[in-house]
C-alpha cells in the first residue's frame, strides 16, 4: 500500500523514476511540485505519493511535454492523478487542517510553522494551499462570526497564513507564460487571504499576476487597468454587504474595457441565494481548484 512516510533516498528515486538526480533537484527548485522532508544527516527522503507525482510528470514528459508544460498538468488534473487515493488523501489533508488549527489557536507559532512546513513534505504546494489554508481560513472565520474565539485568535492566526502564503507567492518563478491577471478585493475590502492562495493558484499555472490586495480608492482601478492592460481582472468579497457595489463595478468595468474578462469570488457568494448566484453566474469564478480551470477554459 502506497504510504505518505517518506523512505526513499534521492539515488533510489532517480533509479526507480528514471530521473537524474541534478534534474531532480533543479525541478524541486524551480517548481516546488513536491517537497521531500530531510533526514538527520539533510539528505532528502521521498514518500511513495512523490514517487507516484513524479512518475506521472515523467509520462508527460516522456511524451513531448516540457517539465513546465507538464507541471501545469499536474495541477489542473491533480484529482485525476490521484483517483483512488482521494479518500486517504481527504482524510490526511482534514487532519493537517485540524492540527494546524489547534496550535494557531493556542498561539504556539513554532509548532503551527512545523505542521505546515510537514503538509509541504506530503502534498503539492497548491494542494496545501488551496485544501488545507483555504478551509481553515473559512473555519477561523466561522469560529469568530460566532464568537467561539476571540479578534486575538483571529488576528494571530490571519497574520500567521498571510506570512506563509506570501512568502509562497513571492517564491514562485515569474515566468509569465499566460495572460496578465490583475487581482484586487472589491470595495471596501480588507480580507484578502483567500484572494492571495487564488493568486498562487494563477501564478503557479503561468500567468502574469498583478496583484494589489486590499481595496484601492475610487478611480484609481481604470488607471491600473490602462496602465498594464491586463485580460483579466479578479476582485474578492469575504463580507455579504460588499457584493452590490463590487457587481456594479465589476459590470461598469466590463463595459469600459470590453476585452477584460472580469472575475469574482470569495467567501461572501456562497452566502447568496441560488437565484442571486444565477444572476451573477457569468462573473463567479468559484472556490475550488475545478470551478477555477472551469471558469478560465470558459474565458
Amino acid at each position: 500500500m502506497a504510504t505518505t512516510k517518506p523512505k526513499y533516498n534521492i539515488k533510489a528515486v532517480s533509479q526507480i523514476v528514471g530521473i537524474q538526480p541534478g534534474t531532480l533537484r533543479a525541478w524541486e527548485r524551480r517548481y516546488q511540485m513536491i517537497r521531500p522532508s530531510r533526514n538527520e544527516a539533510g539528505h532528502r527522503l521521498y514518500s511513495d505519493e512523490h514517487l507516484k507525482i513524479l512518475k506521472w510528470l515523467m509520462e508527460k514528459v516522456d511524451k513531448g511535454f516540457t517539465i513546465s508544460q507538464a507541471v501545469s498538468l499536474l495541477e489542473s488534473n491533480q484529482e485525476t492523478m490521484t483517483e483512488g487515493a482521494t479518500t486517504d488523501d481527504s482524510s490526511q489533508l482534514d487532519k493537517l487542517g485540524e492540527e494546524l488549527l489547534d496550535q494557531l489557536l493556542s498561539f504556539n507559532e513554532h509548532e503551527a510553522q512545523r505542521k505546515l512546513d510537514h503538509a509541504f513534505t506530503l502534498f503539492t504546494p497548491e494542494t496545501v494551499a488551496i485544501d488545507i489554508i483555504g478551509p481553515l481560513l473559512v473555519r477561523i472565520g466561522d469560529l469568530w462570526e460566532k464568537n467561539q474565539i476571540t479578534s486575538a485568535h483571529e488576528h494571530f492566526a490571519s497574520h500567521f497564513i498571510r506570512s506563509r502564503i506570501g512568502m509562497m507567492l513571492l517564491s514562485v518563478p515569474s515566468e509569465s507564460i499566460l495572460p496578465k491577471a490583475l487581482l484586487v478585493c472589491g470595495p471596501n475590502e480588507r480580507h484578502e487571504l483567500g484572494l492571495m492562495i487564488f493568486a498562487f493558484y494563477l501564478k503557479r499555472k503561468g500567468y502574469e499576476v498583478i496583484y494589489l490586495g486590499q481595496s484601492i480608492a475610487g478611480g484609481d482601478i481604470d488607471i491600473v487597468i490602462e496602465e498594464v492592460e491586463p485580460m483579466f481582472m479578479f476582485m474578492s468579497c469575504t463580507l455579504k454587504k460588499n457584493i452590490p457595489i463590487t457587481v456594479r463595478l465589476a459590470e461598469s468595468l466590463q463595459k469600459q474595457f470590453p476585452e477584460l474578462k472580469v472575475g469574482l469570488g470569495g467567501y461572501a457568494y456562497d452566502r447568496l441565494s441560488e437565484l442571486d448566484k444565477k444572476r451573477m453566474e457569468p462573473f463567479i469564478v468559484g472556490n475550488t481548484r475545478k470551478d477555477w480551470d472551469n471558469w478560465l477554459k470558459a474565458n
